[in-house]
Formats: structure tokens, C-alpha cells, sequence
């Protein structure tokens, strides 16, 4: 068969979470920030207020990016060791688990500190809502908040598209939801400019928000102590009340399994948005920021885990798939040749005859060799 096994993208995954979870984000020379640059350049050029320049510019920045990833998983497929390299450092450089952490704790740290102005330096690296207007409360949600919505951008979705299509769906993901970062705003400008990237970004994360949303339910009993089934309920009633049809699902379970409220008014841009309340509990705390970051943690595990399970299912459907054609030919042949024999037996007693005639008379020669007789000129006697 000519699929290649895909063992090796699985410990690429292992290995690029491994390293991101070691060594985070480069301060300098990042390839996430280098494609941000490059896109932005790009934007300055081609902008305008229109949805057809807008899918334009989406889509030159996603195919400039995943045609050349393309071509090399090309050419690594069937070299298992550099496959591995490759999809390690390309789950390294699409993934942020480390880096959402860290800047988590820092504005849990400064806001346990009642370091206002310290936690509002931090938000910008974490979302893009104006932190001016936010009070120590309403800090502690934008964080929760981000910690939730980001442990699907920036782990699980990665996670699932390297899973399903290897180096092209990881750098092809992390294209997607960099450009719904940039230009995927409500506001004046973005509004129609950056409608076709906020919906490549919907599509690409529906299924990796759901899963989630399950993570978080799994992973609740051991972080939190709360029932798998009461997030799911909370997820189920309140996950579709948000705008994004995808961010409301990250953000209803994490509330569910820390025991919070999330949702409220929020200011991007200078738009301001009213979202409708996720969960029951209490509004979030500074010390609800640390649970946050344990829970996304687990979940980063199991996604992890998710995710080679689901490479090496692949491996062994091929292995099955492999080992089915041969067992079908050898029994199909054997039937044929049975069916053959039980339709017209004559040829076959005829062929038992003939070889039992020739046996017997190889074995009379040898027991009987009166031709080779010891006497001189026997053998010249015998022939004549």
C-alpha cells in the first residue's frame, strides 16, 4: 500500500509539546511573529473596506504558508526520523501552552499583590480588550476567560490539525487563528476587511472547542472535584449564549468546573460588547486564575494524549487493512482450487494413476537392476 505509516507524527507530537512545555516562546525570532509581520505589511497594502479584499488577503496568507509545509511533509514522509524533527518543531512553534501560563500567573501574582496597573501591562499578551476600564474583578475574568478560550486556540486546535493532517494542518491552523487575531475585530475597520479570516477561524476551531469542552468535563474531578456531568450541562445550556460560536463552549466548562460566573461587558476597540453570564457560581477571584491554569494543564495533557491515540488508530487500521488483502487471496485461491477439484474429479484420479505407475516402476528398477549384473559384458549383453 502506498500510505506511509504515521507513527512518527505521533512523537512529533510528543516531542514539540515536550519542548514547548520546556522552553515556551523565543523572546526574538519567533515564527508566529515573523508571519504577523509579514501579513501585516501585506495588509498595509492591499487594504480596504470590502469582504472580497478582505478573503483576498486570507487566503494569500494561508497559502504563502501552507504550500511550502506542504511540500515538506512531502518530503519527509517515508524518512520517519525527519518526519518526527519536523512535526516536533512545528507543534513547538504553533503551540503556547507555556507562554498562556506564564503570562496567566504573572497577572495572578500582581493582582494578589493588588498590583493593578502591573496586571493590566499583562493583559494585552493574553487578549486584545482594553484593560483601562477593568477593575480587579474584572481582570481576574478577562484572565479566566483567556486562559479558557486560548487552552483550545493555542493547544487543543493545534493538536487536532497536526493529528488529522500532520506539518500542513498544524502551520495552516496557526495561519488561520493569527489572522482572526489581527484583523477578525467588530470594529470600524475590520468589520468587513476581516470577515473572512473570523470565519476560517470559526470553522477551524468548532470541532477542537468541543473537544475542549469534553477535556474540561474529564479533567474537572481531578483538578476542581466537580462533576464531568454538571459541566457538561452547564456547557450545554450556556456554551451557544456567547457571540462566537466556538469560544463560548472553552468558556462555559472552565466556569462549570471552577465554580464561577464568566461573561459580562467587555471593550474592544472602543466597541463595547455585553455578554449574556456562563455558569452559576460566584464572580472569579485572583486565586480562581492559579485553578484556571491547573485545569488547562490537564487538559493540555489529555489533548496531548488525544491526539497520538488518534495518529496511531490510524497506523493500526492500516496494519489491518494490510494484512486483510492477503489472508482473502490466499482463500479465495484455495476455494477455486477446491471447487475445481470437486467439479471434475476424473482429471484428478487419472493424474494419482499416472504418478502411482511411474513410482512403481523408478522403485522396480532399484530393487531389481538385473541389467546391472556383475558379470563382465553383462551390461553389453543386457543391451543387446
Amino acid at each position: 500500500m502506498s500510505r506511509q505509516p504515521r507513527w512518527p507524527v505521533a512523537a512529533g507530537l510528543i516531542a514539540g509539546v515536550a519542548l514547548d512545555a520546556l522552553i515556551g516562546d523565543p523572546r526574538r525570532g519567533h515564527p508566529v511573529a515573523a508571519f504577523g509581520r509579514a501579513a501585516a505589511a501585506l495588509e498595509a497594502r492591499d487594504y480596504a473596506d470590502s469582504r472580497r479584499r478582505g478573503a483576498a488577503h486570507a487566503a494569500a496568507c494561508v497559502l504563502a504558508v501552507a504550500a511550502p509545509a506542504a511540500a515538506l511533509h512531502r518530503r519527509t514522509r517515508g524518512r520517519p526520523p525527519w518526519q518526527a524533527i519536523t512535526v516536533a518543531t512545528a507543534v513547538w512553534a504553533v503551540t503556547g501552552a507555556r507562554s498562556l501560563h506564564f503570562e496567566a500567573e504573572r497577572a495572578c501574582s500582581s493582582l494578589r499583590r493588588r498590583d493593578l496597573a502591573a496586571a493590566r501591562a499583562v493583559l494585552p499578551s493574553l487578549c486584545g480588550r482594553d484593560p483601562a476600564t477593568l477593575d480587579s474583578a474584572g481582570m481576574a475574568r478577562a484572565v479566566v476567560e483567556s486562559v479558557a478560550e486560548n487552552t483550545s486556540d493555542a493547544v487543543v486546535a493545534p493538536l487536532f490539525w497536526g493529528a488529522v493532517a500532520g506539518i500542513p494542518g498544524l502551520v495552516a491552523y496557526r495561519t488561520v487563528n493569527t489572522l482572526d487575531a489581527m484583523v477578525g475585530y467588530r470594529s470600524a475597520r475590520y468589520l468587513r476587511f476581516g470577515w473572512a479570516a473570523a470565519r476560517m477561524d470559526d470553522v477551524a476551531n468548532w470541532i477542537p472547542a468541543r473537544v475542549t469542552a469534553a477535556l474540561t468535563a474529564a479533567c474537572a474531578p481531578l483538578v476542581t472535584r466537580t462533576s464531568p456531568v454538571s459541566v457538561l450541562n452547564v456547557v450545554r445550556r450556556d456554551g451557544g449564549r456567547h457571540p462566537s460560536p466556538n469560544a463560548g463552549r472553552c468558556e462555559a466548562a472552565f466556569a462549570a468546573a471552577l465554580g464561577v460566573r464568566l461573561g459580562g461587558t467587555n471593550v474592544y476597540g472602543g466597541v463595547t460588547e455585553t455578554r449574556p453570564d456562563l455558569g452559576d457560581g460566584r464572580a472569579p477571584e485572583p486565586e480562581d486564575i492559579r485553578r484556571a491554569v491547573l485545569l488547562s494543564r490537564a487538559v493540555t495533557v489529555s489533548a496531548t494524549a488525544l491526539a497520538v491515540l488518534a495518529v496511531l488508530a490510524g497506523d493500526w487500521r492500516l496494519y489491518r487493512r494490510m494484512k486483510k488483502p492477503t489472508t482473502k487471496t490466499i482463500s479465495a485461491t484455495m476455494a477455486t482450487h477446491h471447487s475445481r477439484c470437486s467439479a471434475n474429479p476424473a482429471p484428478n484420479r487419472a493424474r494419482m494413476t499416472s504418478r502411482a505407475r511411474s513410482k512403481s516402476n523408478i522403485v522396480g528398477l532399484l530393487l531389481k537392476p538385473d541389467w546391472l549384473t556383475s558379470t563382465p559384458g553383462g551390461f553389453v549383453k543386457h543391451l543387446e
